[in-house]
């Protein structure tokens, strides 16, 4: 039997349920948030970022932060959530997580920079 990599969609629709179960006070400010999942960071992130490999980025959020907004901020372009599936796929293969929990995982990180809370942030929210 021939098993395949879960697809572009397969990962997308892993992210929006996974958006679906934010609890409602936080998803209301994340109508304007574009979820996109592509297979790689492009060569622009990849140097921006200083990556050694593409496969180094799960997920990254692009726009301004929620606290760094005006009352007359007019973003140029949404705030987008890219999710990378192939780095994704990687390593869910090395570890035993479901791969949803790691999507989701992945999704509320970018998320949480959408909301301005840094890396270490998030960090110590999870290990409470």
């Amino acid at each position: 039997m021939t098993q395949f990599a879960p697809s572009l969609d397969a990962i997308a629709r892993l992210a929006e349920a996974a958006l679906a179960e934010i609890p409602p006070e936080l998803r209301q400010y994340t109508h304007d948030l574009v979820l996109k999942v592509e297979d790689f960071p492009d060569d622009a992130v990849v140097e921006e970022m200083g990556l050694e490999s593409p496969f180094d980025l799960l997920g990254l959020y692009q726009g301004i932060a929620l606290p760094l907004h005006s009352l007359s901020y007019a973003p140029p372009e949404p705030h987008r959530v890219f999710l990378y599936r192939r780095p994704i796929l990687d390593y869910w293969c090395e570890t035993d997580e479901a791969l949803a929990d790691i999507v989701r995982h992945v999704l509320i990180h970018e998320i949480g920079h959408h909301f301005g809370f840094s890396d270490e942030d998030m960090d110590r929210i999870e290990e409470e």
